[in-house]
């Protein structure tokens, strides 16, 4: 694939490209694929922004980004002057259809000097109002008739609600074919989740046991321990059902609950998590009761601090309704998971910041041993840690060192770190490099955004319509609301927590 690339010019061209998104991920990931020679011999990187900028400021603010936010650490010398010559800046305001010509002629300027037909890539790293303005202006600057070499990257969310997602299809479905639009998610371009299909469907030993005669329930918990910060403005419209859980945790679940695809293509892989997607059961309003919690964060204290509220935070309505907590019970009607939980968790201002999908496997169905021989011992679980450590483990009974026969809890590691010994890409990273490569397999197809939101809805709906009475619910530095230790108690579960490096 090196090789390939390196004969393939490509233009990226970065609406947004002052922003806090092109500063933090794509401008450092960028740059590390070119450290490590992932991007062709021929590129371009034209950031655009209202701001009025030369080339040479805006070389200079991407050099600080880099500088703070790399993995690869500080820019030397010698590395920067390879990448800087290839760095634009375009002025340009999204909403006036004129200065699209500019982007243009820059585009046809650089063909000219290449001598060779350029992939040209439109990141849209701007607020989601503006994706159908850069899209209907691209069209109208005659960007957009090469679609085997035009692309378009757009981030989450995919739309407010279903609704609006479908208009949002349907209108990028008008100016491109579906094999050019990315529907980017940065959780799929994560090591570990990749890793999870390479463990199930590269492994003989799991397939046996990945289904319903053998798994009692999955948990899916990506907590946070920050509070919602500068966002409040974007996240008092959206919360915490609508900014992770459509998305981010919907996409874990269809990966550990798809059925093996006949090959590693784009759209196999995305096939079957439409499959999953499908098969899941849909909501009533009695349900939506019994099957989702919601919760907002008050006051209290995190690592030695006193943190506010949700609604103390700067520039929130001291009445909202918005949850900072979501947990959903799920389940997937079809032959492998009928009848298995699927609990999904996520929320600010918990106790700890991690991402761990937990696969709790069922009992033995005949103990052998005497009680007393398994004070400890604990049901197989299969825990895939996302963030902040990338491992899966797999936790079985051991006896214990000595001359009688006690069980211990063990685990089986395989750890990133203790296995390679190079970095592992930032998910950006990754996915960046799939767009050049033309490789879908990691982004979301229309269907598959709109069955997510047509799944959410009924949830959505119900606690718009109903406005909660007990918020704030959970105090900075717990685990949620006491609502979600019900949903799972009420099943006879709890929910998991991995001490992570260490920690309890």
């Amino acid at each position: 694939m090196n090789a390939l690339l390196k004969t393939q010019p490509t233009v990226f061209v970065i609406f947004g490209g002052t922003g806090d998104l092109n500063a933090r991920k794509l401008a450092p990931a960028l740059y590390n694929l070119y450290l490590e020679g992932w991007l062709p011999q021929q590129f371009a990187f034209i950031g655009s922004g209202r701001t009025k900028l030369t080339d040479d400021e805006f070389r200079g603010r991407m050099l600080n980004d880099i500088n703070e936010f790399s993995r690869s650490g500080k820019v030397t010398d010698e590395q920067w002057q390879g990448f800087v010559p290839n760095v634009y800046y375009q002025a340009a305001d999204v909403q006036d259809a004129k200065t699209y010509k500019d982007f243009g002629k820059k585009i046809k300027s650089l063909e000219g000097d290449w001598k060779a037909p350029a992939n040209v890539i439109y990141y849209l790293a701007v607020a989601p109002n503006f994706f159908p303005i850069i899209a209907e202006n691209l069209a109208k600057a005659g960007l957009t008739e090469d679609t085997e070499r035009t692309r378009i990257v757009i981030e989450k969310p995919f739309g407010h609600d279903l609704e609006s997602a479908k208009e949002l299809n349907a209108l990028l479905s008008r100016i491109f074919r579906e094999k050019q639009i990315y529907r980017i998610d940065h959780y799929l371009g994560k090591e570990t989740v990749q890793n999870i299909m390479a463990f199930r469907f590269a492994n003989s030993i799991m397939e046996p046991l990945w289904n319903r005669n053998s798994i009692e329930h999955v948990q899916i918990s990506v907590t946070e321990s920050l509070g919602v910060g500068e966002r409040t403005g974007y996240y008092d419209g959206s919360g915490a059902l609508r900014d992770m859980i459509q998305n981010h945790l919907l996409q874990l679940l269809c990966i550990v609950a798809m059925e093996p695809p006949v090959s590693f293509s784009a759209e196999e892989v995305r096939d079957r998590k439409v499959d999953v997607l499908r098969a899941m059961r849909r909501f009533t309003p009695e349900t939506v009761r019994e099957q989702a919690v919601r919760g907002q964060y008050g006051p209290g204290w995190l690592e030695g601090c006193k943190v506010p509220g949700y609604r103390e935070e700067p520039g929130a309505n001291p009445q909202s309704n918005t949850e900072t907590f979501a947990a959903v019970k799920f389940f997937v009607d079809n032959w492998r998971w009928q009848g298995v939980p699927f609990y999904l968790r996520t929320g600010k201002r918990l106790h700890r910041s991690a991402s761990v999908i937990t696969i709790q496997f069922k009992d033995v169905p005949h103990f052998i041993f005497s009680p007393e021989t398994a004070e400890t011992m604990r049901q197989n679980r299969l825990i895939i840690s996302i963030q902040p450590e990338m491992s899966i483990r797999l936790q079985v009974q051991a006896k214990r060192p000595g001359v009688d026969m006690m069980l211990n809890t063990v685990d089986m590691v395989f750890d990133y770190k203790g296995t390679y010994v190079s970095e592992a890409p930032e998910a950006y990273e990754t996915l960046l490099l799939d767009v050049m490569l033309g490789d879908q397999t990691l982004f979301m197809r229309g269907d598959q955004v709109e069955e997510a939101w047509d799944l959410v809805m009924p949830i959505l709906t119900s606690w718009q319509n109903r406005i909660s009475q007990n918020f704030p619910n959970y105090s900075a530095d717990s685990w949620g609301p006491e609502d979600a230790e019900a949903l799972v108690a009420k099943d006879g579960y709890h929910w998991f927590t991995f001490p992570l490096n260490g920690k309890k």
